[in-house]
This record gives C-alpha cells, structure tokens and sequence, in this order.
C-alpha cells in the first residue's frame, strides 16, 4: 500500500498555521500521510534536488497555480489512486517564491486558482487529505 509523503519548504512561523499543520499532521498518521519539512534556507533548485532524492523513483507532484484543479471528491479518488498503488507519493508545498523553471518538469497540483501563502497552502493541502481519507473510510467528516 502506498503512503503520501507532504514535503513542507521550512516550519511554519505562524502559530496558527503551524497548529493547524500538527493537527492535520498527527491526524493523518494513521491513514499513511506523512510530513517532511526541509530547510527553509535552501533555494527552490536545491529543495527540488532534496525531494527528488528523497523520493527516489516514487511519484512527485508539485502544488503550483498551473498545476490541475479538481474537488473534494475528485482528489478523495486521487487519494485513494495514491493510497492503492505499489509506490509511495509525494506532494510538494514550495518555497514561497515558487519552484521556477524547474518545477515545469513535473505534475502539478493546484489548490485554488488564487494565489495563497505557501503555509496556507500546506494547511489547506493536509486538510483536504484528511477530508479525503475520511471520505473513503466512510467518516462523517465530509458532509459535501
């Protein structure tokens, strides 16, 4: 069973965020959704090479403005696309500068068409994980 591996450029430095952050995160554990943050001191190239590392031959999905947009329950059956394959995937928060020209070579995710904090972005990410883990476990946390 694959796992869903959040990487996060850097710890939150809002309270609110990074509480939301550990909420979501430790709420997750148990349905195989796991959180890597890397320094916030590398560039957006190097971050790309640490996660590529990382993640070896297993799927990378960047969250970017031009990557597809889809609903609750259009990303519920990505999950469970994740969740069900032999490898692992891993979900890529970038730096708050974006990824530039290197991000171009991989698939991209978007959360919304409007331009968001990358730390909203992170929370808003792992709660639609946690919305979709409990819409395929048939938890009345979605009540779209």
């Amino acid at each position: 069973m694959g796992r869903v591996v959040i990487h996060l450029h850097g710890s939150s430095k809002n309270t609110a965020f990074r509480s939301a952050i550990t909420d979501y995160s430790n709420r997750l554990t148990s349905f195989g959704v796991s959180l890597v943050e890397h320094s916030d001191k590398t560039s957006a190239k190097e971050y790309l090479k640490q996660v590529s590392r990382h993640a070896g031959d297993n799927q990378l999905t960047l969250l970017m403005e031009s990557g597809e947009e889809m609903d609750s329950t259009a990303f519920s059956e990505f999950y469970s696309t994740w969740r069900m394959s032999r490898s692992d995937t891993h979900l890529v928060v970038g730096p708050s500068d974006g990824f530039g020209e290197e991000g171009m070579a991989y698939p991209g995710l978007s959360l919304s068409k409007m331009t968001m904090q990358h730390e909203l972005a992170a929370v808003v990410l792992l709660e639609q994980l946690y919305r979709a883990a409990s819409m395929q476990e048939g938890r009345p946390y979605h009540r779209g």
